[in-house]
């Protein structure tokens, strides 16, 4: 397997999706550099409209981001809009549309047969509450808790793999905080 290095360049082209199969061929099999990563991470900087640093990306549109002025490390949206603490999964800060019904799901399932039974699962699509952008569908269980896909151990991640600690290093305990959120709406109820 060779090793190659792979510029800026050709991580935007990857993620604008105009690499040859060839050129991704190449990259998924050749060994990875050891930077390629903080590339990444410096062509999705240029692509948004604030300066808080980006630490890891969690989907298309959502970013976890040291905060520029104040250290916090959050998830924030491509837009700008701050969903908080980035320890909390951040669907609970998204304007949530459920679907429950055959009617409403036949609306983003054609034909009909191929619809969740409503009786067995709804649709909950999360918009962001800064610019309505769609970030997030899952298909569950009635009742079933809002699913956090992922909560990265940043700290780790940035030591063990990175080689490269975050100046803030073991200040964030790595723990799913979602129920402290949860707590506070329930006394405020």
């Amino acid at each position: 397997m060779e090793k190659i290095e792979v510029s800026k360049e050709m991580i935007k082209k990857l993620m604008d999706g105009v690499l040859s199969d060839q050129e991704v061929l190449m990259l998924q099999n050749s060994y990875k550099d050891h930077d390629r990563f903080l590339k990444y991470l410096e062509v999705l900087q240029e692509r948004v409209p604030w300066d808080d640093k980006i630490l890891m990306r969690l989907s298309e549109h959502v970013y976890i981001v040291q905060k520029k002025d104040t250290g916090e490390r959050i998830s924030k949206c491509t837009c700008g809009y701050e969903f908080g603490d980035y320890r909390v999964n951040w669907k609970l800060n998204c304007l949530i549309n459920v679907r429950k019904t055959i009617e409403e799901m036949s609306e983003v399932y054609h034909p009909v047969p191929a619809c969740p039974e409503p009786e067995w699962q709804e649709i909950r699509e999360f918009f962001c509450p800064g610019c309505g952008t769609q970030l997030a569908v899952e298909v569950v269980p009635p009742g079933y808790p809002i699913l956090f896909e992922f909560l990265p151990d940043l700290d780790s991640f940035y030591k063990e793999w990175l080689h490269s600690p975050l100046p803030d290093h073991g200040k964030y305990r790595f723990e799913d905080k979602s129920l402290t959120l949860i707590e506070k709406w329930s006394k405020e109820v």
